[in-house]
């Protein structure tokens, strides 16, 4: 009896050595109930799970562009930039909801234009959810997923596209025409753009390929940026006598922080952009997706890292962050056809990028505090470019039609929209303001005692 545990010992290790050779015995059977069709009901089931995951990874982003652009300021604009962060979050969701999500998606019911010809303008109406307890046979699309859910991942890209012009122009634009403008962007510029794509319209029929918004969401947010603050101009000491003056931020823990949690965001940025999740194939997509978004953003970050060695001789921090956000906004156009090698190399001529166009930016005086322009714009527009790389189904021509079409229009009505705004409310605080640091001007709060007039 003595010996009793030991032989159950073995007994139990022989049952667990012998599961794969049981699992092999089963397996003529598990592939026949593979085959059988999942339950409808299922597939909408982990779609829709497939949206809150995504939405509420993305929703972190919010928190990542927050933290970066609080670590780039300097310490007297600090809590500026916070408010402006979770008030134009804020807003985009409620604009998205009043008049962006239908604009956005309108099922056929357009405004100008059609599903068959091209649509242009989508519907207005306030967004609608299902009704509470609602059955398989009351859902808007039993083979797609919740509308609450999809409404709920959409909104979540609506104010990442705001958030990418809070940056460009901080230190040195007011509070309400900041988020004034926001109201605009949100609610017509970003929506009216993202149907052409991806609501069905003009340029998803010519056959633009945009997998998950390299154009359609961060293009947008840089040209929307470039026009701002070509209209509202460098920060006062920024260029002088010809020289570029280094205004450092205030907190870089807090921007590496910012980029680790866009980093983490990304995944489901990009990861719930395949829509659908109730397939085998979906969630090798998924994965494959998931594996090609992190490699890009290292690829990113490794460019950086060796050019910035290469030109300055010693790495830049910042450059090295922008380098990794630069990775994942190229990859974001396709991050489906690519193989992990192609990704990296991808990714890494985004980081590239952004280390030459900086100092370009600075040439030209268009100061962009925490260089969204060459992350978002610049590489957002390569990203769109790339995807004939990878993807056979991609034109060039159509790819840059559809570059091109969105950027003019987002420029131009941005343009339009910021000399509005000057003419009525004025952009700028006055050059005390904003020597003093919009924390005390605009907010009432006690200046920080590093504060020097220069």
């Amino acid at each position: 009896m003595k010996n009793l545990p030991k032989l159950v010992g073995l007994a139990a290790t022989v049952a667990v050595l012998a599961l794969p050779a049981l699992a092999q015995d089963a397996a003529p059977e598990a592939t026949t109930a593979a085959a059988v069709a999942v339950p409808t009901d299922v597939v909408w089931i982990l779609n829709s799970l497939l949206f809150l995951i995504g939405g509420m990874l993305v929703f972190w982003m919010a928190a990542g562009f927050a933290m970066l652009e609080a670590g780039l300021v300097r310490s007297r604009n600090v809590t500026m930039q916070l408010l402006k962060n979770v008030s134009l979050f804020s807003i985009a969701c409620t604009a998205y909801y009043l008049i962006g999500y239908n604009l956005m998606y309108p099922l056929g019911n357009w405004s100008i234009g059609s599903d068959e010809t091209g649509g242009y303008l989508g519907a207005f109406a306030f967004a609608a959810l299902e009704a509470v307890g609602v059955g398989s046979d009351a859902v808007d699309d039993y083979s797609y997923a919740s509308t609450g859910s999809d409404f709920f991942f959409q909104v979540m890209f609506c104010a990442t596209a705001a958030s990418i012009v809070s940056g460009t122009l901080a230190e040195r634009i007011k509070l309400w025409p900041f988020l004034a403008f926001t109201l605009v962007l949100t609610a017509l510029i970003y929506p009216i753009q993202a149907s052409w794509k991806w609501g069905g319209g003009f340029l998803d029929a010519m056959g633009f390929l945009d997998f998950a918004g390299s154009t359609v969401v961060h293009s947008v947010g840089g040209w929307a940026a470039l026009a701002g603050v070509l209209i509202l101009g460098p920060r006062l000491g920024k260029y002088k006598d010809g020289k570029v003056v280094a205004m450092p931020g205030s907190n870089l823990t807090l921007a590496t922080l910012g980029t680790f949690i866009l980093w983490l965001g990304w995944f489901g940025f990009n990861g719930a952009s395949q829509l659908a999740m109730g397939t085998i194939s979906d969630m090798a997509d998924i994965s494959r997706i998931f594996a090609n978004t992190n490699a890009a953003a290292a690829g990113g970050a490794l460019g950086a890292l060796a050019l910035t060695q290469i030109i300055y001789r010693k790495p830049d921090l910042t450059m090295i962050l922008n380098g990794a956000l630069a990775g994942l906004v190229a990859i974001t156009a396709e991050p489906l056809t690519p193989g992990l090698g192609a990704a990296t190399l991808i990714g890494a001529f985004g980081g590239v990028l952004v280390v030459l166009t900086v100092p370009l930016l600075d040439k030209l005086k268009i100061d962009d505090v925490v260089g969204a322009i060459p992350v978002h714009l610049v590489c957002g527009i390569y990203g769109t470019i790339a995807v004939v790389f990878t993807n056979p189904d991609a034109s060039l021509s159509v790819q840059l039609i559809g570059i091109v079409t969105v950027g003019v229009f987002s420029f131009v009505i941005s343009g339009i929209v910021w000399l509005a705004l000057k003419a009525v409310m004025g952009l700028r605080p006055s050059a005390e303001a904003e020597y003093l640091g919009l924390d005390k001007a605009e907010l009432g709060m006690e200046a920080y005692p590093e504060f020097v007039k220069s």
